[in-house]
Parts: C-alpha cells; sequence; structure tokens
C-alpha cells in the first residue's frame, strides 16, 4: 500500500466524520426533542453499516434492526414498569428484558430481520435515549416520549448509516483509481 493511499483513507474517513459533527449541531435544534447533540448515535450506525457487510442491503437490514430495537425497547420499558408492582417488583425489568431478548434471536431466520447487533445496538441507544436525553416533561404522555425518541433516534440512526454508505463509496472510487495509476 502507497503512502498516498495510506494517508487519503484516513483523511477521507477524517472529514467524513467532522461532516457528521457539523451536521448534528445544525440538526440537533430542529429534532422533535431538541438536544446537545446525538451524534454518538450515528457513529454507532456507521460502525453497524460495517458490521452489516458494508452494502446498502446490509444498511436496510441495519435501519430495519434499529427500528425492531426500539419496538423491543418500548415493550420492555411498558412491560417493566406495568408489571413492577406486580409480585416480580424490581425484577420486572429484567424478566422482560431476558424474555425479549430471548424471543430476538427468532429474528434471524428472516433475511430482512436478521441483524440482531443492529436491533440490540438500536435497543440500547434507545434505553440511553429515554434516561438520559428525553425531559421527564409532565404535559407528554408516555406514548408521546416514545415518538419523540424513536423518531429522533430513527433519523440519526439513517444519518450514519448513510455515513457509511458514503464511506464505502469514496473508498473505493478512490482505491479504483489509486490501482489504476499503479
Amino acid at each position: 500500500m502507497s503512502l498516498k493511499k495510506f494517508v487519503i483513507i484516513p483523511l477521507i474517513i477524517a472529514v467524513l466524520a467532522f461532516a457528521i459533527q457539523v451536521l448534528d449541531n445544525l440538526v440537533a435544534p430542529c429534532m422533535p426533542l431538541e438536544n446537545k447533540g446525538l451524534s454518538w448515535i450515528c457513529f454507532q450506525s456507521w460502525a453497524v453499516y460495517f458490521f452489516a457487510g458494508g452494502t446498502v442491503k446490509g444498511g436496510i437490514k441495519s435501519l430495519i434492526g434499529y427500528a425492531i430495537g426500539i419496538v423491543i425497547s418500548i415493550a420492555i420499558i411498558s412491560w417493566g414498569t406495568a408489571s413492577f408492582m406486580s409480585p416480580f417488583g424490581s425484577f420486572a425489568v429484567p424478566i422482560a428484558v431476558g424474555i425479549v431478548a430471548g424471543l430476538v434471536i427468532f429474528l434471524e431466520r428472516n433475511d430482512w430481520t436478521s441483524s440482531v447487533p443492529a436491533i440490540f445496538i438500536g435497543a440500547g441507544a434507545f434505553f440511553a435515549f429515554m434516561n438520559y436525553v428525553v425531559p421527564e416533561d409532565l404535559t407528554l404522555t408516555v406514548c408521546e416520549q416514545f415518538r419523540i425518541a424513536a423518531i429522533t433516534e430513527i433519523i440519526y440512526c439513517f444519518i450514519g448509516l448513510a455515513f457509511g454508505f458514503i464511506t464505502v463509496t469514496l473508498r473505493v472510487m478512490y482505491e479504483n483509481k489509486v490501482n489504476k495509476k499503479q
């Protein structure tokens, strides 16, 4: 690998990472829930794009996985919270997580829902979002809080997946250019 090839690709990645941060600064105030920046979701989904093979199909499967992760998170939060006063007490949420996590593995059997890493990362991002970003605004219903969190997470996820696609496209274009000259 030539020095030129070695230096340019990291520069491309650096420019893209810079662009995510700039984009985050621009879109954060326009989100359903104004925030101080959620580029961490972009960076997670950018990495997930590569876990999924670095292809458009893998990106779509990852987006589906994130959406499933959000849905199962809502189910866990709803079931666990509703069951908290049950005989299970403080074990209601861990029981809900265990049951749902076990059931998620069955999704591997379908090609379009088989991105289990994206499902778990999407669920983890949703839990983080609900616990640390969504304010406990007494004027919002729980459903409204879920909707706001879900829409915002999917938007940021899509941005990260798009940057994964851009990364692969630019890298392939650049490597093809460099390899033609050799």
